[in-house]
Parts: structure tokens; C-alpha cells; sequence
């Protein structure tokens, strides 16, 4: 098979063959468990703060006390804190997770929005967040950027751009829209066994053949 030599080309081939390695949809794919949109957007925005094995750990306990928005929105912030502490930074996230509730409670009537433009609207809810939610738990388009994604994204020579906004807008449409969520966690994957930042084990990548940093010096920088 010839190399593909345009950004277009290689997230084709990227997508192809990281499928093969991470087989699985965008349901499937994704590290945090969750039930429902709701949960999904809890344990995205704790998982900020920690590992996804942290934010598992944690989320079984606080859906089990607080199930729905609007019980987490009248939660206790001092029991809040409790049952997260183990995520990290666990004042601000309590602060921001009892904001979250409260605007999913009053303004969207318990329900987890379903747009990019609702979903940018609650607090502490950002582009990459709404892409998980909408990705991983509604069916529809979404591509999270998170730094796994903008490091082989760069690597692979997809994008010159920098900003997370930029990269996802520039991505897009590379790829069929059914396929950006899947395409984001497979790049995730990826850059989390064997693409790392450090010291890529480039030997061992499956994207080696044409991708344009491999084996390169600087890549190990």
C-alpha cells in the first residue's frame, strides 16, 4: 500500500489501522464508566483532577448517594468533598460539580443537554468535555482534544495548530463524523501505550511506516 502523503490521507490510514489495534466504537472505547449522559459528564469533569481508574473508583459511590442532578445540586458541600477527596484539587471540583447540578437542575429540567452550544453554556463545561459527552453517551459527532490528541496530531504532521479549538476544528474533517469520537480515543490509546511524550516507543507503533516524526530525535525530546 502506498504511504498516504496529505494530512487527509494519513488520518484515514491512522483511524484504519488504530481501529485494528483499539477495536471497539466510542461507547466501547471510553476509559470512564457511566450509565447515562449525566454520569459521563460528572465523571469527565472529575476526571481532570486524576486518572480514569481514580474517577471509577470514586463515581459508584457518589451516584449511589446522589443519583440525579438534583440530588447532587442539594448535596452537602462537606459530604461532597468527602466522597471525591480522592480525585485531588477536591474544594473546586465539589464547587464546580454542585454549579454543574445546579444549572443542569434549574435550567435544562434535570437533563443533560444535548448540543455544543447547551452543553458550553454550564458551568466548568468546555469543548472537550461536551465532544465526551456527545461522543460517549448521545450518538452524535464529537472529537475530544485532549494532550494525547494534540501530541499525535502534530506528530503525525494532521495539524501545525496548537490550540485544542483549532486542532478539533482542523481534524473534523478528516475523518466521517460517526467516526470523530472513536478517531479521539484511539488516538488517546495510543499516545498512552506506545506514542508517549517522552521517549515515543516508535518501534513498536503500527503508524511508523509513514508517519512523519518516526525515529526522529526530536520526537524523544
Amino acid at each position: 500500500m502506498a504511504r498516504p502523503r496529505t494530512p487527509q490521507g494519513r488520518a484515514r490510514e491512522t483511524l484504519r489501522r488504530l481501529g485494528q489495534e483499539y477495536p471497539g466504537d466510542a461507547v466501547a472505547l471510553l476509559p470512564l464508566h457511566h450509565d447515562d449522559a449525566w454520569q459521563l459528564l460528572v465523571a469527565t469533569v472529575l476526571s481532570a483532577q486524576t486518572t480514569d481508574e481514580g474517577v471509577n473508583k470514586v463515581t459508584p459511590i457518589l451516584f449511589a448517594r446522589w443519583p440525579r442532578p438534583a440530588d447532587l445540586a442539594g448535596a452537602e458541600p462537606a459530604d461532597l468533598e468527602a466522597v471525591i477527596k480522592p480525585t485531588g484539587f477536591f474544594h473546586q471540583t465539589s464547587k464546580s460539580l454542585l454549579g454543574l447540578a445546579g444549572a443542569v437542575t434549574e435550567r435544562f429540567g434535570g437533563e443533560v443537554p444535548t448540543t455544543m452550544a447547551e452543553l458550553t453554556t454550564l458551568p466548568g463545561v468546555g469543548r472537550k468535555t461536551a465532544n465526551v459527552v456527545l461522543s460517549g453517551a448521545l450518538g452524535k459527532p464529537g472529537l475530544p482534544v485532549d494532550t494525547h490528541v494534540l501530541r499525535l496530531s502534530g506528530r503525525l504532521g494532521l495539524t501545525t495548530q496548537t490550540d485544542p479549538v483549532k486542532v478539533e476544528f482542523e481534524l473534523n474533517p478528516m475523518v466521517p463524523p460517526a467516526e470523530r469520537g472513536r478517531f479521539s480515543l484511539c488516538l488517546i490509546l495510543h499516545g498512552r501505550r506506545v506514542c508517549i511524550a517522552r521517549r515515543p516507543r516508535c518501534e513498536d507503533c503500527v503508524l511508523n511506516d509513514f508517519c512523519p516524526s518516526a525515529f526522529v530525535a526530536g520526537t524523544r525530546a
